[in-house]
């Protein structure tokens, strides 16, 4: 009778659902690798949980930026990649728009910042600029409001209006007195930047004097990054400058996402080129406001 107790307790204990730690570690090896991208069932099916369980406890994770919660399904988060990686994945980004960064410094003379999304904030990767980088206030590894400046307008502008809601509930900052402070202005202002296929645009918003035209890089589900060209707000000329920051995030995209199309382009244009080769007409049409899609 004792040796039969014994052996019901052992087999009671193998079988017994394993601990929250255990299931959280099961959904997260799940994903076998960064680019991994898994709805509810597959999730469930590699973990061998039941999908309840699953949810419940993918839903923690999300909001606790393990895992990230897409139209497609789930992908690993920041905090995860951040164990594995070092920094998020944001080494991969950096490595691919270095050369693109210099390249429009070069091409303009100005200030390059690449940026990416923390929260409502943007927290700068890179910084090009020379000399002239010391006359824009901000930093590599510094954070600003993502609403008062080009690239991160630029990056909100891919979020669902309800994750920008999510975002900005509480008050927002101001940087400057031209700094958008009313939630439903900034989704005026991103809806002008989504029909203007994706460029943003802010002078004296993130900073007094300082004007930046910025391009979000896009990913799968939403940006990964943003670019953006900085100078003098009385001479910078942004809108002729535009389409050089829009064909650099192009390029940085198609150099982090291939599958979404496009190879690397033999040789682009210097701005001189490019200026003679954009007519006013021909940017008037470019910058229009119009419901044509992404860059």
């Amino acid at each position: 009778m004792t040796v039969v107790t014994e052996h019901v307790v052992r087999n009671d204990a193998r079988e017994a659902p394993p601990s929250m730690v255990e299931r959280m570690t099961l959904i997260l090896d799940a994903f076998d690798g960064r680019a991994a991208r898994l709805t509810l069932e597959e999730v469930a099916c590699r973990a061998r949980l039941p999908r309840s369980t699953v949810h419940r406890i993918l839903d923690s994770l999300v909001k606790l930026n393990w895992v990230e919660h897409a139209s497609f399904g789930y992908r690993l988060g920041r905090r995860a990649l951040g164990i594995g990686g070092g920094d998020g994945g944001n080494a991969e980004i950096r490595e691919a728009a270095a050369p693109l960064l210099h390249e429009l410094h070069l091409q303009t003379g100005m200030v390059v910042h690449l940026s990416v999304l923390d929260g409502n904030e943007a927290v700068y990767l890179d910084k090009v600029g020379g000399r002239l980088a010391s006359s824009i206030p901000s930093r590599v590894g510094g954070r600003v409001s993502a609403h008062s400046t080009a690239s991160g307008k630029a990056m909100l502008a891919w979020l669902v209006p309800e994750r920008v809601d999510a975002l900005f509930g509480g008050p927002m900052n101001r940087c400057t007195d031209r700094t958008i402070s009313d939630l439903g202005v900034l989704h005026q202002e991103l809806n002008r930047i989504r029909q203007r296929r994706g460029l943003a645009f802010e002078r004296g918003e993130s900073a007094r004097g300082v004007a930046c035209v910025g391009v979000g890089i896009r990913g799968h589900e939403g940006p990964v990054a943003g670019l953006s060209l900085c100078g003098d707000a009385r001479t910078a000329p942004l809108e002729r400058l535009a389409p050089l920051v829009a064909d650099a995030a192009r390029e940085i995209t198609r150099t982090l996402f291939p599958e979404l199309g496009g190879g690397r382009r033999a040789a682009r244009p210097t701005a001189t080129q490019q200026a003679e080769t954009w007519s006013p007409e021909a940017r008037t049409r470019f910058l229009a406001v119009r419901g044509a899609g992404w860059i």
